[in-house]
């Protein structure tokens, strides 16, 4: 009697252990595609591309650079790092301005709350020739928001996997 309810105590351990091997230890929460952060995020992406996009013109490209912290490191696949918003903006000066604009692909933007920090942004954004007008390149990016009271500032930026349209 004792070798029988020694193995049932064992068979019910081990079944208990599989199951707890088997399902997963948590999920991930799904990224925001709606609501406030998601909203706020939205907002500030298209603020800051829109002086991106017209970084020509008088006074965008200080706009543009008003978005990032002086610490900002920018991790560009084809490009290089760059470790600072002076570099990062005299580089976006000599290669954009005035050459092409970047456009969010719609539906692809996910954002990721950062508790007690701010936020990340994901998605894919593509980059049309402004004489032409013609989209010939594309790229995944990742942003990381810092909120700092009620301004929002870019720490991090990745853009990587730049592909021909």
């Amino acid at each position: 009697m004792k070798t029988h309810t020694a193995f049932s105590i064992l068979a019910l351990l081990s079944i208990a252990a599989g199951s707890a091997l088997s399902a997963p230890a948590s999920t991930a929460p799904a990224p925001e595609v709606s609501g406030p952060l998601f909203e706020q995020i939205a907002k500030l992406d298209a603020e800051v591309f829109s002086a991106f996009n017209t970084c020509a013109a008088p006074g965008q490209l200080d706009r543009h650079a008003g978005y990032f912290s002086e610490t900002v490191e920018f991790y560009h696949d084809n490009g290089g790092v760059t470790w600072n918003r002076k570099d990062m903006i005299a580089n976006t000066q000599k290669h954009v301005c005035g050459n092409f604009r970047r456009e969010l692909v719609p539906g692809s933007l996910r954002v990721y709350p950062i508790k007690d920090f701010g936020a990340i942004s994901t998605g894919v954004h593509q980059f049309c020739q402004l004489q032409s007008g013609a989209c010939e390149g594309a790229a995944d990016f990742v942003i990381i928001w810092h909120q700092e009271q009620d301004r929002w500032v870019i720490t991090r930026v990745l853009s990587f996997g730049h592909r021909s349209l």
